[in-house]
């Protein structure tokens, strides 16, 4: 899918290729707890806490969660690929140097997830509310952000690819030392930037969000207006 952006002879914005997801049947974890480096395949975790639990390195392939607490839920290096998960609540979830690819994140409720160092690829975040969320040195290509809220994300040093933020509140993020390319921003609101306004050159904003950033253009780039 291609979109082009406003205005003639402006440069194409390429859009972000979603996951096609097809989940087989599904086996009920049967629970005793996450194991580093264990290895969970086709299973079904519903309502499960995983609250404190240690899955570093883990590889969850093919899986669905529902409904999972995942408050302080140590993940890190983990691999998840191919699965939908629904309704996770937690603070401080560690999922730093993980992988997602091809995954659906339908509703969470999150805040302090540590995400930075992570590899995105064609991945949905659909509803929900994500606060503080950490992606510093991350690298996200084909990813949607959907009709969620992301309160003070932080993209500083990030790598973004065909990014897009549909019906998506965009709340004090910060985009320093970032690269972005074809990222597509147009349908953030509100669209509020803290840091790294200098690292937008490979995104798209609209005429309107043009006007609400220009105080803030104006102060970065030292201007006084009276």
């Amino acid at each position: 899918m291609v979109r082009r952006a406003t205005g003639e002879g402006r440069k194409r914005v390429k859009g972000a290729r979603r996951p096609e997801l097809r989940l087989p049947p599904l086996t009920p974890w049967s629970g005793g707890g996450l194991e580093p480096d264990g290895d969970y395949d086709g299973l079904e975790f519903q309502d499960a806490d995983l609250s404190g639990q240690d899955g570093a390195g883990a590889r969850f392939m093919d899986c669905a969660l529902a409904g999972c607490a995942v408050d302080g839920t140590a993940l890190g290096r983990a691999r998840v690929l191919d699965s939908v998960l629904t309704g996770l609540r937690g603070v401080g979830t560690h999922l730093a140097e993980s992988t997602f690819r091809d995954v659906e994140v339908v509703d969470a409720r999150l805040g302090g997830t540590q995400l930075h160092g992570a590899v995105l690829e064609r991945v949905v975040v659909r509803g929900g509310k994500i606060d503080y969320l950490n992606l510093r040195e991350a690298r996200l290509r084909d990813v949607v952000f959907e009709s969620c809220v992301l309160v003070e994300p932080d993209f500083a040093g990030a790598s973004l690819e065909r990014v897009e933020f549909v019906d998506c509140a965009l709340k004090g993020a910060d985009f320093g030392s970032a690269t972005l390319k074809d990222v597509d921003l147009r349908g953030a609101a509100p669209l509020e930037i803290a840091r790294g306004l200098d690292r937008l050159s490979g995104a798209v904003i609209s005429t309107g969000q043009l006007l609400d950033l220009a105080p803030v253009l104006a102060a970065e780039l030292g201007i006084r207006v009276e």
